[in-house]
């Protein structure tokens, strides 16, 4: 069977993000004040086959564990479907 895992990486709490910091002040600029702690991740979708989805979760934390994400910077989230 396959599933489709979506996985949105970002930094962690605490970290400095130049990213979050520099969209948050063009927000700002263009008077949408109102927006705070700006953060900018990113975002993986992929195809994972597996005999169920708690094994499809499990290959997928592997995978971010490994490569897709940094674990002493960033933090992720995952959701699987199918």
């Amino acid at each position: 069977m396959t599933y489709t895992v979506h996985v949105r990486v970002v930094p962690r709490a605490g970290i400095l993000d130049p990213q979050g910091q520099a969209v948050e002040h063009a927000l700002h600029a263009l008077g949408f004040g109102a927006a705070s702690k700006v953060r900018i991740g990113r975002a993986i979708e992929m195809t994972v086959a597996a005999k169920n989805a708690d094994e499809a979760r499990e290959q997928a934390r592997k995978m971010c564990d490994k490569l897709l994400a940094n674990p002493v910077t960033e933090d992720y989230e995952m959701e699987i479907e199918g």
